[in-house]
């Protein structure tokens, strides 16, 4: 009988982070001892031994997305939802940042340019021809093409006029796309989030090779760096909460000072050491292990464990999504009405909020 007492980590071709998030769970506490995940057999609503299962692999291997499914089922909290994770895709998450309020590119879905298999013209009777003169006059040059579901920066193409993109769209198969307006940023930053709670805001270069990308510094100082970082802080925990990912990256291109989502589809970061850098791998280590230990104290044996966005949590009781509430009119000066003889006016009292002060990015 399983006594769901473990954390667990199932991950694949990496090699730093899962040897130190095991070993920073095990050095925290030892209720719940922290390993690799192992899997002889699995049979159906037949529980694991794992409270807690961090998973940074199973969108490559389909056999680990049905095991971690059945042990979810089975009380298991794992990280990601992996009901959620399957459903998902970036030009969903697009949409409700929309209704979230998060600034996001102009984006277009384009259907595949090939017919996916067991298909043929009939099956699109209710797809009408492209208008690309409108698309482009929408969207505009340069602009990006990539996959509405993957990442990796597979098959993510910039084009700058209609023959590029119409080259780069033959290219793409049966891969269903979007077409994304580019952001010519000033800033760009990669922000951890885990827990739903605990940010990190790391500058980035996505210009740069793999291994330099992270060794960018924030442009934007002074009152309107703050300003900044405070509201990427607030737009990648609506969006996380949004989601439900407990484990998640998001990135922003700044443009005149305003940061817009860019990418928030991640649900298994990377997070090695060698692209990272030793600062940002030290801070995700520590995030991820007191993450998963909190979440093994909290599971209940044989429930449901899963985080739940807002959006799948608010559909269920039929409330939509809060979007953003509007800035509200200043209201207008009246004049101070007289105050009874004896009674002095209460003076309302002002918070004191200082902000915290930003952490730089290593360099």
């Amino acid at each position: 009988m399983s006594t769901q007492s473990k954390i667990g980590i199932l991950f694949g071709q990496e090699n730093t982070f899962p040897q130190a998030f095991v070993d920073r769970v095990n050095e925290k506490q030892s209720q719940f001892p922290a390993e690799f995940v192992s899997i002889d057999q699995v049979e159906q609503s037949v529980p694991t031994d794992y409270a807690v299962i961090i998973d940074r692999i199973s969108q490559d291997v389909p056999f680990y997305k049905a095991f971690l499914k059945n042990a979810a089922l089975t009380g298991t909290a794992v990280v990601n939802n992996p009901f959620w994770w399957s459903a998902d895709e970036k030009f969903f998450n697009n949409a409700l940042a929309v209704q979230l309020g998060v600034p996001v590119p102009k984006t277009i879905l384009l259907p595949s340019k090939d017919r996916p298999d067991d298909t043929n013209h009939n099956s699109f009777r209710n797809l009408q021809h492209m208008d690309w003169d409108r698309i482009f006059n929408h969207i505009g040059f340069p602009a990006f093409m990539k996959p509405h579901a993957g990442g990796g920066w597979k098959s993510v193409y910039k084009v700058d006029n209609p023959d590029q993109m119409f080259k780069a769209y033959d290219e793409t198969a049966q891969l269903v796309m979007l077409y994304q307006e580019a952001i010519d940023f000033t800033d760009y930053f990669r922000c951890y989030c885990i827990g739903g709670k605990d940010v990190r805001i790391m500058p980035y270069e996505p210009r740069n090779p793999h291994h330099l990308r992270y060794a960018a510094e924030m442009q934007t100082t002074g009152d309107a760096g703050k300003k900044l970082l405070a509201t990427m802080t607030d737009y990648v925990l609506k969006l996380n909460h949004g989601l439900g990912y407990d484990f998640n990256t998001v990135e922003f291109a700044v443009r005149d000072g305003i940061p817009i989502a860019i990418d928030f589809c991640n649900p298994a970061p990377d997070a090695d050491v060698n692209s990272v850098g030793q600062e940002n791998f030290e801070w995700v280590v520590e995030a991820a292990a007191n993450m998963a230990i909190d979440r093994a104290k909290k599971a209940k044996k044989g429930e449901d464990n899963l985080t739940w966005g807002t959006f799948v949590r608010n559909s269920v009781t039929h409330h939509p999504p809060a979007p953003a509430p509007p800035k509200e009119p200043k209201a207008p000066k009246e004049e101070p009405k007289k105050e009874p003889k004896g009674e002095k006016p209460k003076k309302a009292e002002k918070e004191d909020v200082k902000p915290e002060k930003p952490k730089k990015g290593k360099k």
